[in-house]
């Protein structure tokens, strides 16, 4: 569709050419006009002014003023309607005589300084014309007698000439092309509207009649008499009328007849939807009684199996040898597997509603799985079965993910390779596919020697509660959940997973992901430079797990020799080769004689070759283990071995490996000269936040709300102010923008103090007027560097100002994440840590979070009970009790809290985190329970 209409486009394109054209031949008219008129009265001054100065030539020589005055009298009378005055000047440019006074004569004459011209001179001035000719004599040179030069020139005449009827008939002229050029203008336009009244008005009027058409009037016709090509678009526009109209009319008895067939259609399918909706909500009923049945045997699962972790690790505390404590880590990795087998019935619940969250947080990719391989290893072991761990050295340490999901994956196809491999070995290999910037493409191997799987029986692998083979279920056990549940998480974290295999061949199962790589450090570093060129003998019967181990210690500088079985005795004494190597490293075989008295001649002929000797033991002979490390001085490790416990233990057997020297905090520090005050609404973030500032500053205030705190920014001037986020009566960011409007403390710098370490979060914040960022916990060390960073007395000779911008956002969040006790109910190291290691202050902590977990409790069975409960209660409370946990040690308890103040903070509803909130329940049931003894400690 055009912009402008038909009779838009006919006026501009009749009216513009003649505007053009007119406006063209008007301003050269009036152009030249202009200047033939000035030319005119110039050279009608030189008439005056020539015949002047030739007659004025002999009274000038005979110094004869009247005959002079009598010429240029009678000139001036006869021109008097345009000139005003005429002079004569001498040749030394004094005035010889004028026909009238003027009042500047200067303006007529020529300058002084230079020759009088030989030519006739014309100068405009506005209104006025001032013509010079000179009076030049015919006789001859005329000499000056005052000067020693001559000039042919007696002096000259000027006349000025009034211009100003020459304007106005200038004026006059441009006016008469201006009104010339209105008329052409008039005269086109009245040849356009006459053009649109005989054009453009029928083919509007025939628009209007098909816009009717269009809307359905069929029955409208264009009358009228038209000529040439619109009248025969009038008889195509009254044709195409009737021949729509007779097709409504056939259109309209079908529409008839299939409304009549729809309407017999709709009468069946209201009767389908009448039964499909009683079949939606008995699947629905069945949907909710199958989540209530799961969520209430999970918990009544998990309650007698929480006493069976709990007294384990409680048992785990006391003295015991070494094989009672493998009994009693073996029994507690046992409790947590059938804890992993009831979630993941859950896992499969929440799959299937597509409600399963998966984290997003950095890891050690390494050790995570090295935690999957030994939690396998002892159900490998039993079966004489080797398992061993592959990883490319170029996949990086620290990843990005869900190490949750991917070790429950990885446990799920080890464990599957287990259970159905009778002999042989089960090799798990990582290798990275590609990488990028910032992410790796890394593909899983779990390779086994089993029984195989048919090409037919391959594809019930991934269907529920369904097996390859219906035998094997009674055979081999399980519940045919496992695949099902590692396909759909693989699937949620963008991979894909298959396998290889054949029939009594053994089988490959692989999948792939995509991890974003960090450089946040996400593990303990261990000083390998002391194994450098260091020698070892490694003794493997195993030729894959040799493999593996061989390539680890290569990769920190170890010399390592391999070799199936020790070498003869007699060999090496005659060849000379005792004591040769620095390390031996002894692995003994799983399900095969280790008879004791065959393992003691190992372990005598290994000492013989090297100083240190280090046996790795199956998981299923952990007795031997205590054996020999009584009664040899030699360590022991538990096949598989883990790549950071044997190189800590070949550091730990170094000779010449130098002492570090711990250098402990100073107790007494020099407090700053600040006044702070911290504002908080959980008593137990608040009570923390105040300890730790009154061991560095020296006057400390304290609130429970932004309100509080608005009121004494208005009475006292503070160095420092800690603000919370979340508060009730007034949030953080509110409480900052109206302490910073303030006069005593508009430049007090405000630090956020917040358990959301989410991405963005910083930005916001300090758009929002905060000037620097916190995450809870705060570290005692983070807390230092800001308050030495933003203390007005410091000077940038004694600290180096921290860049707030560089700051990593998730430091905390990973370091709390990737703690080795994340598993732990109380982790009291943690809490100790967290309290400035005040043993008093923790125990005080984790009281007053014991205390307030009755009140969340009552909270979430009335949200639980009512469907209209307020929602905003929930995340309050559910969000200082996560505070709480951030200086407690309860680092699964403030796991869920985190999961449910985040879902609830996305939208979700409480019937959407419904799990959640039963699991939340039971991890206060399992922190109440677990804090007695140290709340007893203190009362």
């Amino acid at each position: 569709m055009t912009r402008y209409g038909l009779r838009a486009r006919v006026i501009s394109l009749t009216l513009a050419p003649t505007l053009i054209i007119g406006l063209i031949l008007s301003a050269i008219f009036s152009f030249n006009r202009y200047h033939d008129l000035e030319r005119q009265v110039i050279n009608s001054g030189f008439s005056i002014i020539e015949p002047l100065a030739i007659a004025a030539e002999e009274g000038l020589k005979n110094n004869s003023r009247e005959s002079v005055r009598r010429i240029i009298s009678y000139a001036h009378r006869k021109n008097s309607r345009f000139v005003r005055s005429i002079a004569v000047f001498d040749y030394n440019h004094e005035l010889f005589v004028t026909s009238n006074f003027h009042p500047s004569f200067e303006s007529l004459m020529f300058p002084r300084n230079a020759p009088i011209p030989l030519l006739v001179d014309s100068d405009i001035q506005e209104n006025t014309l001032v013509l010079r000719a000179p009076i030049i004599s015919e006789s001859g040179i005329f000499a000056s007698p005052n000067s020693q030069e001559s000039t042919p020139a007696l002096g000259y005449v000027s006349i000025e000439i009034d211009l100003s009827s020459l304007r106005l008939q200038q004026y006059q002229e441009i006016f008469t092309a201006f009104i010339v050029l209105l008329f052409g203008i008039s005269l086109s336009a009245f040849f356009a509207f006459r053009l649109m009244h005989d054009v453009t008005r029928p083919i509007s009027h025939m628009k209007n009649m098909v816009d009717r058409i269009r809307r359905g009037h069929l029955d409208v016709r264009i009358e009228g008499k038209m000529h040439g090509e619109l009248d025969s678009l009038k008889n195509g526009i009254n044709a195409m009328a009737v021949s729509l109209s007779e097709y409504h009319v056939e259109m309209q008895h079908s529409i008839d007849q299939a409304t009549s067939d729809l309407r017999e259609t709709l009468e069946q399918l209201e009767i389908q939807n009448v039964e499909l909706d009683i079949a939606k909500k008995r699947a629905q009923e069945a949907a909710r009684v199958k989540s209530e049945f799961l969520a209430n045997m999970s918990h009544e699962l998990r309650t007698p199996l929480n006493g069976v972790i709990g007294f384990t690790r409680q048992m785990l505390k006391t003295k015991l040898t070494n094989s009672q404590n493998d009994y009693l880590q073996t029994i507690e990795k046992s409790a947590n597997n059938l804890l992993t087998i009831i979630n993941d019935i859950l896992d499969f619940s929440k799959l299937e509603a597509g409600k399963l969250a998966l984290e997003n947080i950095p890891f050690e990719f390494q050790e995570a799985l090295e935690e999957v391989v030994s939690l396998q290893a002892t159900s490998a072991h039993e079966k004489g079965l080797e398992i061993t761990l592959k990883i490319d050295p170029k996949i990086p340490v620290g990843l990005v993910g869900d190490p949750l999901r991917i070790q429950q994956v990885l446990t799920n196809l080890v464990g599957n390779s287990i259970k159905f491999t009778e002999r042989g070995n089960i090799d798990i290999s990582i290798e990275m596919r590609s990488q990028k910037e910032d992410h790796v493409e890394l593909q899983f191997m779990v390779r086994d020697t089993g029984i195989g799987i048919s090409e037919r029986q391959q594809a019930q692998l991934f269907q529920a509660f369904s097996q390859a083979d219906a035998s094997i279920s009674r055979r081999y056990g399980g519940t045919g959940l496992g695949l099902v549940i590692t396909q759909k998480l693989v699937s949620q974290m963008g991979g894909e997973i298959s396998l290889t295999s054949r029939l009594h061949q053994g089988s490959t199962f692989w999948f792939t992901l995509r991890l974003h790589s960090t450089e946040m450090p996400v593990s303990d570093l261990i000083e390998t430079q002391v194994l450098n060129q260091r020698s070892l003998l490694l003794v493997e019967p195993n030729l894959q797990a040799a493999s593996v181990i061989q390539q680890t210690l290569n990769q920190h500088g170890l010399l390592v020799t391999y070799r199936s079985t020790l070498p003869d005795d007699a060999s090496n004494e005659l060849s000379g080769e005792l004591e040769r190597y620095d390390y031996i490293l002894l692995n003994l075989a799983p399900n095969k004689t280790n008879a004791v008295e065959r393992v003691e001649k190992w372990v005598e002929k290994a000492r013989k070759l090297a100083p240190h000797v280090v046996i790795g033991i199956p998981s299923t002979a952990l007795a031997l283990s205590d054996h020999l490390i009584q009664k040899y001085p030699v360590h022991c490790i538990t096949k598989p071995l883990s790549r950071k416990k044997l190189l800590q233990t070949l550091v730990a057997n170094q000779d010449r490996l130098p002492e570090i020297e711990i250098i402990p905090q100073p107790v007494n520090r020099e407090t700053l000269p600040l006044t702070a005050m911290a504002v908080d609404d959980n008593p137990a973030n608040l009570k923390l936040i105040s300890a730790l500032l009154k061991e560095r500053v020296e006057k400390v205030i304290t609130c429970n709300n932004g309100l509080d705190a608005v009121k004494q920014a208005e009475k006292m001037h503070f160095d420092i102010i800690l603000m919370d986020i979340q508060m009730p009566h007034m949030d953080g960011v509110t409480a900052c923008a109206k302490i910073k409007q303030t006069a005593l403390n508009s430049k007090t710098p405000i630090i956020a103090v917040t358990a959301h370490a989410m991405s963005g979060e910083r930005d916001r914040l300090l758009k929002a007027g905060m000037d620097d960022y916190l995450t809870k916990p705060i570290e005692e060390h983070v807390l230092q560097q800001v308050l030495m960073h933003w203390n007005p007395h410091t000077s940038k000779n004694e600290l180096e100002k921290l860049d707030i911008a560089s700051q990593p956002e998730a430091l905390v969040t990973s370091h709390s994440t990737n703690n080795e006790h994340s598993n732990m109910i109380i982790d009291w190291q943690s809490a100790l840590k967290q309290s400035a290691n005040k043993e008093d202050l923790a125990k005080d902590m984790l009281r007053m979070l014991v205390e307030y977990i009755p009140e969340v409790s009552a909270i979430i069975e009335g949200a639980l009970e009512d469907d209209h409960f307020d929602i905003t209660q929930l995340i309050h409370h559910v969000h200082t009790l996560h505070g709480s946990c951030s200086y407690c040690g309860v680092p699964r308890l403030k796991k869920v809290c985190a999961t449910i103040e985040q879902a609830l903070r996305s939208g979700s509803s409480i019937e959407d985190i419904e799990p959640e909130l039963f699991e939340l329940e039971d991890e206060m049931e399992k922190v109440t329970a677990s804090a007695a003894p140290y709340i007893g400690e203190l009362s």
